[in-house]
């Protein structure tokens, strides 16, 4: 029978959408190409510390991010040197000498495993401090003055990064600070 060129041309578009389209892969591999690399950028910028529940830290503004060195970790019960208790903040608090003698010994033994470079030996060692922001300024002071006599004084004090417009905190600590000048 023959055919009207009208209903070749239908039935040859009904062929061609008959047939099962093919996923194609390359446009795909390519968007999860691009995914992977962004991933792997970005995620160097973030640096977490190793955190404790029971430790709410201060806050803070400052935007150097923090380097993976020993740390000291101090809690309301503890004194803690690379996960490991050293002393109890009571018995800390109740020593009378600035030097606390068990920090400084773990200090000196923790150096003593580490070969120094010429930079870390005229700089002094790097450390970082994680105090509960509760923790007072005596105690840190103990534990400053200790990490300095064991050749730890490039000190940094971990604090949790606020996000904020630093004109409004500049003039709230300035009314504060004028606040308590005229008490």
């Amino acid at each position: 029978m023959k055919q009207s060129l009208r209903a070749k041309r239908m039935q040859r578009h009904h062929q061609r959408n008959s047939k099962v389209s093919k996923l194609s892969l390359v446009s795909l591999m390519d968007i999860f190409t691009i995914l992977v690399f962004f991933l792997m950028v970005n995620a160097s910028d973030v640096q977490v510390l190793q955190t404790n529940k029971q430790l709410e830290l201060p806050e803070s503004i400052s935007e150097e991010a923090a380097k993976d060195n020993l740390l000291i970790m101090v809690n309301a019960n503890n004194v803690i040197l690379q996960g490991r208790q050293i002393i109890s903040v009571e018995e800390l608090m109740a020593m009378d000498s600035v030097i606390v003698d068990p920090l400084n010994a773990e200090l000196e033994y923790q150096k003593s495993r580490k070969q120094l470079t010429p930079e870390e030996q005229e700089n002094g060692l790097p450390i970082n401090i994680m105090a509960d922001k509760s923790v007072p300024y005596a105690l840190l002071k103990k534990i400053m003055q200790t990490s300095a006599s064991a050749g730890y004084t490039n000190i940094s004090l971990a604090v949790e990064q606020v996000y904020a417009n630093t004109d409004e905190l500049l003039e709230q600590a300035e009314s504060q600070d004028s606040v308590e000048a005229g008490q």
